[in-house]
Order: structure tokens, then sequence, then C-alpha cells
């Protein structure tokens, strides 16, 4: 190790010319490619010394050679980082940890960064003008686990053949247990893939199953007897899978104008990609994907593919790739924190409420806010702005779940914390152009939206996302993921067989879903509003069931210019009979479309 601290002195000062942008090649200090060198510690230094002798103002670019790098646990960077929509175990180890590094380049140039364990892969804060491109990410040793159903009997059970990759035990309980360096699992729930197709099985959703006495019958093939699922046929593909969602394979807060471009992860334990409090994030060509038509493996990351926590600015996600995912491939949105005290008339108490959503920063001096009535999800008083902010649980805002809250003008009587009350931050807010992607073969939802900026969604294919393709929700009760979406676009996109699996929201193939308990005490309408609303215009729906679009509490839809065609794929069993089924929607323009096999306005469109 000290030969390599003597070589980085030596390089730094010698390679780096007297202009404005430096290139460090990372191999000239001793992070080799192809080797069994753990990088880790390697790379932490060097990113030490790099930061040390670069002003702010100069550009660098950090070049890998192509090939594969391993990082390992020991000797990783160690931070204490709160991830929005993650569990939130802390210390992490972090194997790329950009830190206050402006105008920086990282171009992998084809590089595959693979780590071991359980770490936090790569980890941007607190940068500028930033580009990061050209590499992959991946787990030597995922965390989900593949099996393949090789008989399936009523009487003798599940025979499985596990994959060749995956480390396995029967443990002192009689389960099937998986393990990797510093971590095991005796996974109960999963997902199924088509074994031809990599489509999740129709209406599977997520299994779950008993290990339970399993024995081993030949190499690498086990029998448990207490597993019983008609559905899965031989030659059936299961990702075995934890709720367990520690860190993203990046991680991306407080950053001003970052650009992805040509990555693609392949496997992580969290989301693919989580950004919070970031403003102007640009994805170009990222993937969260398989390695190719034949990579054996059938999943990607255990959550979201991407996903956007309190950012502004502009979102634009572009000529991405985004596949067997256990979750989305894109949610935007904020987090309400609830009212839990009111102090005095300008002052409140507010919380962060959900367990994998706290302990980072939630808004400024200057922000402009708004309160909602939870129960009906009314806006209550007008937008107010933020004078001052600081936590209340705790000294630092690293790990804070509640914060003292004081606003420039009075509040409107009724906000109190007797009453269900959440606050939204609309300066964190963004603008999301999402276009020319495909999303298939993944668990739950294709993309989701939640924010009151111009979202535009076109040129994409969602093809077997197997519940909702599009969800725009909103909730202030449970997940307290804000907010209202006020113009939204979906055009010139194509959904292929949706809907063969529910999961939560999943009422049609577009999705408008707001949480609100008691809808009938509602007085105005959460999306739309203003003459805009919802379009939804020159699609192509391609589907074997009946629901196209469902809405709640929505003022303006307009549906026009779309071709629905019938397929054969499997048979309709969806619970929702209409074309549309409208729950509180008003100003609603459904024309110029060819439904295949007809359309007939009193029978399709129900309102509520």
């Amino acid at each position: 190790m000290r030969k390599y601290l003597l070589y980085l002195l030596l390089y730094l000062s010698f390679s780096c010319t007297a202009d404005k942008h430096k290139t460090y090649d990372m191999t000239r200090f001793g992070i080799l490619p192809d080797t069994d060198i753990n990088c880790s510690p390697l790379l932490a230094q060097a990113l030490s010394a790099i930061r040390e002798e670069n002003p702010d103002t100069h550009a660098i670019t950090l070049r890998f050679a192509p090939g594969r790098y391993n990082f390992h646990e020991t000797g990783a960077t160690e931070r204490e980082y709160y991830i929005s929509n993650h569990d939130q175990p802390n210390p992490k180890k972090v194997g790329i940890a950009l830190e206050d590094m402006h105008n920086l380049t990282l171009d992998g140039q084809g590089a595959s960064f693979v780590f071991h364990g359980r770490m936090l892969p790569l980890a941007l804060l607190n940068s500028r003008n930033c580009t990061l491109k050209n590499f992959s990410i991946d787990f030597e040793h995922p965390h989900i686990a593949q099996i393949r159903i090789i008989a399936n009997s009523p009487e003798a059970g599940i025979t499985f053949e596990v994959a060749p990759w995956v480390n396995y035990r029967i443990n002192d309980n009689g389960l099937f247990e998986t393990y990797g360096e510093g971590w095991s699992f005796t996974q109960n729930t999963g997902i199924a893939f088509e074994g031809k197709t990599k489509h999740v099985v129709y209406r599977t959703s997520d299994l779950l199953y008993n290990t339970k006495g399993v024995k081993e019958i030949a190499p690498r093939r086990l029998q448990a007897p207490l597993w019983k699922d008609k559905r899965l046929l031989p030659g059936t593909v299961i990702a075995m899978r934890s709720w367990a969602r520690p860190a993203p394979g990046l991680f991306l807060s407080h950053n001003l104008n970052t650009h992805l471009q040509n990555i693609q992860v392949h496997y992580a334990e969290g989301m693919g990609l989580l950004a919070q409090l970031c403003e102007n994030i640009t994805l170009d060509g990222f993937g969260v994907c398989l390695k190719g038509d034949d990579d054996p493996r059938y999943f990607t990351t255990q959550a979201d593919a991407t996903h956007f926590s309190g950012c502004k600015g502009k979102i634009i996600s572009c000529n991405g790739r985004y596949e067997g995912m256990m979750d989305d491939a894109i949610n935007i949105h904020g987090t309400y924190l609830k009212i839990t005290q009111r102090l005095d008339d300008t002052t409140v108490i507010g919380r962060y409420m959900h367990g994998q959503s706290y302990g980072f920063e939630w808004g400024r001096p200057g922000d402009t806010v708004q309160f909602i009535r939870s129960a009906t999800m009314d806006l209550t008083g007008t937008p107010n702005r933020i004078a001052s902010i600081h936590p209340h649980d705790r000294p630092q805002i690293s790990g804070a779940k509640e914060f003292v809250i004081t606003f420039d003008q009075p509040l409107d009587p009724a906000i109190t914390e007797k009453e269900g009350f959440g606050i939204e931050n609309l300066t964190w807010t963004p603008e999301v152009l999402f276009c020319n992607n495909l999303i298939r073969n993944n668990r739950a939802r294709g993309a989701l939206f939640s924010t009151p900026r111009k979202t535009v969604i076109e040129h994409n294919t969602f093809d077997h996302t197997s519940g909702t393709a599009i969800l725009l929700c909103g909730d202030c009760n449970g997940w307290y993921e804000t907010g209202a979406c006020r113009e939204v676009i979906i055009r010139h996109n194509t959904f292929i067989n949706a809907l063969t699996n529910m999961f939560q929201f999943t009422n049609a193939i577009i999705s408008i879903y707001p949480e609100i308990p008691d809808l009938p005490g509602q007085q105005s309408y959460f999306h739309g509003g203003n003459g805009q609303g919802v379009i939804i215009e020159n699609n192509l729906f391609e589907t074997f069931d009946q629901p196209i679009v469902y809405a709640k509490s929505l003022d303006g839809l307009v549906f026009k210019n779309n071709t629905i065609r019938l397929t054969q794929s499997y048979s309709a069993f969806h619970w929702n009979r209409h074309r549309f089924l409208l729950e509180r929607v008003t100003n609603i323009d459904i024309r110029d479309n060819d439904f295949e096999g007809g359309f007939n306005y009193e029978n399709d469109v129900i309102c509520k």
C-alpha cells in the first residue's frame, strides 16, 4: 500500500498540466482492471488527493481503462447517508465517494464496477456540473437469488435448480438460505418469470412460499415439500427476494447540473438510482438492465430503477432501458411533512412519517409551501414561504425526523395537529421529460409522476410492465409522497400487455390514483385544474383486457387520437370491466380514437 501512496504523490506532482482541465489516468494510481485488486481503498486515497489539489474552477476528468474493477467493503469509504425511500442503516460502505467535486467527468470507458458484500456503489454529493459516463455497476453475489422450477407435484412440492452464481445452504432451521460477504437471507417471497420470454408470469404477483424441510436431491437441485403452487410450471424462473433496500446503485444528493450518460446498473440492493435535493439531472442512455438477451439473469434491482425525491429544475430521462426490476422504472415526487404540533400562528413542527424517508434536508428559508388536508387531499389556506427551519429532534439535519418551521405569513386557523395536515414544498418540484425509453418485464408499475410542473411522457415503449404502465399518484396518508400533477402530456407511446398482475394502484393501464380516504368529503380536485390536466393522445395500446384509464379527483382529462388493439396473449381477468372508470372527474374529452371491437360511450365510460 505504501508504494501506491508514494506513486500517487509523484503522479499528482508531475501528471497535471498548468491549464484548467486535468485528466487523471486511474491506472497510474494502481487502480487496474481485470485483477483481484480491491479498488475501494486505492480509489478513496486517490479521490482525497485529487480533491485537495484542485480548486473548484478546474475541470477534472477521471479516466478508467476498460475492464472489470472489484470493490470490497474492506477499506471502503464509510459515510452516514440518509437516503430517501430506502432503509437507513448507517454507516454505509461506499465504493466510489465523489463529494464536493465540481466540474468533474468520470469516464469509465466501458469499465465494469463490480461490488462485494452490501455496499453503496457510487455517491455524488454537494457537487455541480458533473458528468458520469460509460460504465456499469454490478454485484458479484446479488442478494436476490435466482432458481428455476424443475418439477411441480401436488404431493411432493416443488423441485428447483439454483443458478450457478448463487451461494446457498440449508440452515439449522431446515430452510433454504443464500449468502455472500457479510450477509445471508432466508427468502420467502419472490417474482416468477416466464423462462423463454422473461415476462412476469401471468396472475402470480408477489409469491409467498415456504422452504421448510427442503432437501438436496442432486447437486444444486433441491426439493421443497411444503412449497405448493400450481401456477409455477417447469421452466419458470423465480427471483427469490427480501424486502430490504439498504442502498441504491447510485446516490445523488445536493447536486447542480448532473449528467449521466451510457451507464448500466445490472444489480443494486435498493434503487438503481436515487436522487434527492438535486437541481437539473439528465439521464441519457441510462439503463437498469440485463447484460443482453443472453444474460442468464432475469432480475435487476431490488426496487425502482430510478427514483427522484425532492428535486427541482429539469429531470430529463431519455434513451434508457429498464427491465427486470422489482418496482417502477421511474418515480418522481416530493415528501409531505405531517404537522404534529402548531406552536403559534406562524410556527409548526413537521415530521417525516415513513420509516424509509427521513434524515435529510426538507426545505430552506424562502421556499414556497402549501398545506393539504390528509383526509380529503384538499388544499387549505394559501401558499406561504419558509422564514426559518431547523431540526427539532436532533441537533443536526442528518438523521432528523422533525423540523420546527416558521412561515412568513400567519397560517389558516384550520391548520392544526388535531386534524391531519401535510406540508408540501413547492420549490423543490421538477419539470420532467421522459422519452424514448424501453420499460419491460418488471414488477409493479412502469412510471410514476407526482409533480405540479409540466411532465411530458413520449415515445416510450411499456412492454409487459406487469401492473399499471403509468401512475399519477399523491399520498399524504401512507407513503407521504407529494403531490398533485397539473399538466401531464402522454403521447406517442406504445403499451403492450400491461396489467398481467395486480399490485397497488393497478386499476388500469394508465392509473390516476391519489390516495383520498374521504373522497365524498372532498371540495376541490387533486390533479389538474387551471384549464390543464392530463392529455393522452396518439398512443398505441395493445391489450388483452378492458381497462385503459382509471382516474380519481381530476379536473381535465383528454383522451384523443389513440389506437386500441386487442391481443390474445392472456385471458381477461381484471375486476375493472370498463375502458374508462372515472371517480370525481370533470372536464372530460374522449374523442377520435380507434377501438378495435368498437366503443360505446355509455357502456365504456363510467363516471362516479
